[in-house]
């Protein structure tokens, strides 16, 4: 019996206090309510630390936030684990959201500021723009599906999440050297596929 305590306490050496965001997620997309609730406790740091610092206002940061966590339990079956970690997606749609809210906000703004200054006989053409940008946003989805999934999540972790390369590093547990590596040749086979010169 005491050895099997002393192996028991060994094999637990290391391990994390409770179930990650990886356990947890695939519950969630069941519908699990007690896995959300888990994965709130989880995540929601982190979650309301990036948001906060896109958004830098309490209140925006706090709406978003909800926005994000319903997003995640909606939508939790659209995570593909061969695609990368738990914490990468959700991060990913915190980002995504934040920066959202931001462009959004600024838009109306300069919306706004252009309508002003506007010659009645040019009006300015909100569809065009509209369009342009979710025409973008597919080509960057399409051209990050071609990146291996490390050259993708490291790009996804340093350009979208806002980490340094050694902060990239530490989160995927690789040399630095090597996400370098990766991220620079991730880059610029984002920038053949869009098409990007000079």
């Amino acid at each position: 019996m005491p050895n099997r305590e002393r192996s028991l306490s060994s094999a637990d050496v290391g391990r994390p206090a409770g179930p990650t965001a990886d356990d947890l997620l695939p519950l969630v997309a069941r519908g699990d309510e007690n896995a959300f609730e888990r994965l709130y406790d989880v995540v929601s740091g982190s979650v309301f630390g990036l948001i906060r610092r896109v958004l830098r206002d309490q209140a925006q940061s706090e709406e978003v936030f909800q926005e994000v966590m319903l997003e995640v339990w909606r939508t939790a079956t659209r995570f593909d684990p061969g695609r990368g970690s738990a914490n990468t997606w959700i991060m990913t749609l915190t980002h995504r959201r934040a920066v959202d809210r931001v462009r959004s906000a600024q838009a109306a703004s300069h919306r706004e500021e252009h309508a002003a200054r506007l010659d009645p006989a040019r009006p300015f053409d909100e569809v065009s723009e509209q369009v342009s940008g979710r025409f973008e946003q597919r080509q960057v989805r399409r051209c990050l599906s071609f990146l291996t999934d490390l050259q993708r999540e490291s790009v996804l972790l340093a350009y979208y999440q806002g980490y340094s390369y050694p902060e990239v590093a530490s989160l995927l547990g690789l040399p630095l050297g090597t996400v370098k590596t990766r991220m620079r040749d991730g880059l610029i086979r984002l920038r053949d596929c869009m098409g990007v010169t000079g």
